[in-house]
Parts: structure tokens; sequence; C-alpha cells
């Protein structure tokens, strides 16, 4: 019998990092996600297949059930090992999908390229936990860790505001289509970057973090009401110079965007992955010449 799962991307506007520490955080499902499609197997394993946007095959292995039970390591596959390791953490929150089945064939389908880190391990997770009706931040607590944004992300198909209280999410619904939209763009920077460095670095650099926490929570609840560009642009860049200044990072402007004409802001895991660019005039053609092709609309990345 055959079962399909969908889990969407996302992008997180405001509060990267400091959404650890319980900093309120706008963050935004993206059109872009990923299927997991279950069917039967057998010889007690997972034959597992994952296709890119392309159609081209980016993993593809068979593991036993003993391997998943034991959460075996194997040498030199980074990718086989996070998947085991997610696996062992969903079975131990439900043991029944592998003491009670013959085996299984697993697909999974992306409909963005994978290297956009738009959260190919989030909805990957979600759809599993969606599968095995567990919890999927449990699951992420357990095998990848992180915040969980992306997980509500995953779930949820309209903006959300979260936020880590005593380790646990909180999730509101809000509002985000302020009429500037169309001055929005999502640039990608042409390499991904990892969220576990990212933030095991941004650990080591923490100093006073309660009060960075409050002013993050004031520029995002600015940033939901924001009526006009300049009011949202004016936010975004005191955003990014308080976390430059907690990460001891240049901001991404003043690295590589020094001459634009506008504001533009890091997404998630700062050097990687997109950023958001505000201009008044459509900016294709300036990180074109900057040697960043990929720019999508906020109606072509954007869940609404």
């Amino acid at each position: 019998m055959k079962k399909t799962f969908y889990s969407n991307g996302k992008l997180l506007i405001t509060g990267e990092y400091v959404v650890l520490d319980g900093a309120k955080a706008l963050a935004l499902p993206t059109k872009f996600g990923q299927n997991l499609i279950i069917e039967s197997g057998n010889k007690k394993q997972i034959e597992w297949k994952s296709f890119d946007k392309d159609g081209s095959i980016w993993f593809e292995d068979s593991i036993p059930f003993e391997s998943i039970i034991k959460k075996e390591t194997f040498l030199s596959d980074k990718i086989k090992n996070t998947l085991v390791e997610i696996l062992h953490e969903a079975y131990l929150l439900n043991p029944k999908f592998i003491e009670e089945s013959e085996g299984y064939n697993i697909t999974t389908e992306l409909t963005f390229p994978k290297f956009w880190g738009l959260g190919t391990s989030s909805t990957l997770i979600n759809n599993i936990a969606q599968w095995l009706n567990i919890d999927a931040f449990e699951l992420l607590r357990t095998s990848f860790g992180g915040s969980g944004y992306d997980i509500a992300c995953a779930q949820k198909d309209v903006p959300i505001l979260y936020q880590l209280e005593n380790g646990k999410p909180i999730i509101h619904k809000v509002s985000f289509n302020p009429e500037f939209t169309s001055n929005l763009y999502f640039v990608y920077l042409n390499k991904k970057q990892s969220s576990k460095a990212a933030i095991a670095s941004y650990y080591s650099k923490q100093n006073n973090i309660s009060e960075v926490v409050k002013k993050i929570d004031k520029i995002t609840e600015a940033v939901l009401v924001a009526d006009n560009l300049k009011a949202f642009a004016y936010q975004i860049e005191k955003h990014e110079m308080i976390m430059s200044d907690v990460l001891e990072m240049q901001t991404i402007q003043e690295a590589y965007f020094s001459d634009f004409k506008g504001v533009v802001k890091s997404l998630g895991a700062w050097g990687g992955d997109f950023v958001m660019a505000i201009s008044k005039e459509n900016p294709a053609a300036y990180f074109k010449e900057k040697g960043f092709p990929t720019l999508l609309t906020f109606d072509e990345m954007i869940l609404k």
C-alpha cells in the first residue's frame, strides 16, 4: 500500500541564532518542499532512494532494519549515518514500524534543488513523523537538533511567529503580506551552510544574550506591523547590525554587497543559503553581475 507525505520548506526572516535562546522569530513556509513516498518492501530492510528537483538521484542505498535498531555507523557515508540516526530515533518513539514490517521501499522527492537550504532535513524529519504518527519536534530534538522553527514551517501553510519557552515550541499564526512584498526578493548565495556548524559557532560567541533577545523581540514585533518599505527596511538593517555584533562577523551586505542600493539580510545561518534583498527596483541584474543569478520574488518563494 502506497502512502505519500509532504512538508513545506522554510525561511527565517528574523531571529536567526537567538531563536535558540527564546527570541521571537518570524518564519515563512515556502512553496517548495519535499515528498516522502512509502511502499511495502521485503528482506527486513529499507530500499531508500532520494531524488533532487531535477529528477537526479542524490542518495540511494539499502538500510537493514538491524542497522536502524543498533544505530550502526558507516565509514565515510555521512548521509547514510544521518538517515540511520533519524530512523533510529524514530524507532525508539515508535518501534512498530520495524517490528511489524517485512520491509519498505521509500522514495523522497524534493521540489527545490537540495543545495538551496530550504529544509532538506526538516522536511524529511516532519514527513517521517507524519508517517509514524510521532512528535516531529521530539524527533528533531533527539536526532538533528535545532530550534524547531523549520518543523513548524513544515507543518503550517501560513507565516508564523515562533518562540521557545522552557525548550517548548510556541507557535502563533500571523499575517505577513504587506503591500511592499513586490520589493522583497530572495537571492541564493551559491553555497549551502551547515546549520549544526553555525549553531556551534553561535554558542561559542554568546555574551549577555538576554539583552540581545529583548532587542530582537522588539524588531520582530515591529517588522510584523511595518506598513511601509522604509520602516520595514530600517528594522531589518537594525537586526543585521545587532547580530553582526553578536556573531563577530561582517553583515552579508558589508562583505559582498556594499554598493547595493537597498538592504540585504542573511536568512538563517550566516554566510550561505538565501538572503533577502529589499529593493525599490528588481535587482536581478545587480546580483547576476555579482555572480548570484538565482533570484526569486516573494510570490515565487513564499506560501500564502
